[in-house]
């Protein structure tokens, strides 16, 4: 354990802050630093300020971090075509979409993360992952782990234990992997399974694959015994004290700015605005009484919101006036569950006083809110 003000020293005097001001000369070797914070956007906001506030010339640095349940997209990634977001939602497990690229990962206290930062000259991915190899036969030497040509690590030749994904700056960058250790893989298969039909996306797919916790492999290891196994194969490559420095991500005085990079990875537009240009078009039924309605929805949806839309339904089921009502409303709107319902209820208010037909229109409401 570090006293803050350490830490603050440790930041500031070792890492040049990219200000004109900044006169600090920084030594060689690297930095170790681990967060105390297990909320996803935090961390990735500590992720942020260093690649925009630190100099990595003379040193590099390594950052540590785990998250309680989250889903964390690539940046160019579409939520709905990643995972189950009505499931995250009942489970209250937050969705978070990265700055850097790559796929859809499932995060919890069962899992690492280990962030590199380099200048963009010195990045290297699978040297990073060489060294987390190293770590790990160094502390059990009969596992079977190794790097593949798609920068995964594999253990025993086919279960994924890591993937990868990087963010390339001007002059920084960084590299970012997880560790499976003892996640749970029951809650990562379910969430990580899109349950929404008739999406056409060019947004980037994650590439499916069988993963498996090192923990199945050998119990006796924890989370603290391969953080700091891969901290000082960190320290010894880069020639530095094996001390690993604790850091808040709340900490405005060491850390200027964070909260509000925080912030902004939480907002709606970053998590499903950012998302690529997207349409649907599918159908269900709805069953009533004794008959069935086949509909027919397509939308295209723009920075998270609805661009055009039509729904396709017989007129005596649903007057064409209140369809047109439904269709005008939902364009504009974000593609979002909450907003849907706010403007059906809304719309519901103005409907002739009709049991019936009030019946009619919130099965419809209903069934457009699960494409969502």
């Amino acid at each position: 354990m570090v006293f803050q003000s350490y830490l603050k020293n440790c930041l500031q005097l070792s890492c040049i802050l990219r200000t004109p001001k900044a006169g600090f000369r920084s030594s060689s070797g690297g930095l170790i630093i681990q967060s105390v914070s297990n909320d996803v956007y935090q961390n990735l906001a500590v992720e942020d300020w260093i690649h925009d506030h630190m100099n990595l010339e003379n040193r590099q640095v390594l950052f540590l971090w785990r998250n309680s349940p989250a889903v964390v997209i690539g940046r160019h990634q579409n939520p709905w075509q990643e995972c189950n977001l009505r499931l995250l939602r009942q489970k209250n497990i937050k969705l978070a979409r990265r700055r850097s690229g790559g796929g859809t990962v499932y995060h919890d206290l069962g899992n690492i993360n280990l962030t590199f930062f380099t200048t963009r000259k010195k990045y290297e991915r699978m040297e990073n992952l060489k060294l987390v190899v190293k770590a790990l036969k160094a502390l059990r030497p009969q596992l079977d782990v190794h790097v593949t040509d798609r920068y995964d690590i594999l253990l025993d030749r086919q279960y994924k234990i890591s993937g990868t994904a990087a963010k390339l700056g001007r002059t920084t960058a960084y590299h970012h992997c997880t560790l499976l250790c003892n996640a749970d893989k029951f809650v990562l298969s379910s969430v990580l399974k899109s349950p929404y039909k008739g999406l056409k996306s060019n947004a980037t797919p994650s590439v499916p694959a069988s993963v498996k916790n090192l923990f199945e492999e050998d119990p006796s290891l924890t989370c603290e015994m391969l953080l700091d196994a891969i901290a000082e194969e960190y320290a010894t490559q880069h020639q530095t004290d094996h001390q690993i420095t604790l850091i808040n991500p709340a900490d405005e005085t060491v850390l200027p700015g964070i909260n509000k990079k925080t912030k902004e990875l939480q907002t709606w537009d970053w998590v499903y605005g950012k998302t690529p240009k997207f349409s649907v078009h599918t159908c269900f039924n709805i069953a009533y009484k004794d008959s069935v309605l086949d509909v027919k929805v397509d939308m295209d949806v723009k920075h998270g919101r609805i661009e055009g839309c039509n729904i396709d339904l017989p007129e005596q089921w649903l007057p064409p006036a209140l369809r047109s009502e439904l269709v005008k409303n939902l364009t504009g709107s974000k593609f979002c569950p909450n907003e849907t319902t706010t403007l059906a209820t809304a719309l519901l208010r103005v409907c002739p006083q009709d049991d019936d037909l009030h019946s009619r229109w919130n099965l419809l409401c209903e069934n457009i809110i699960m494409l969502m």
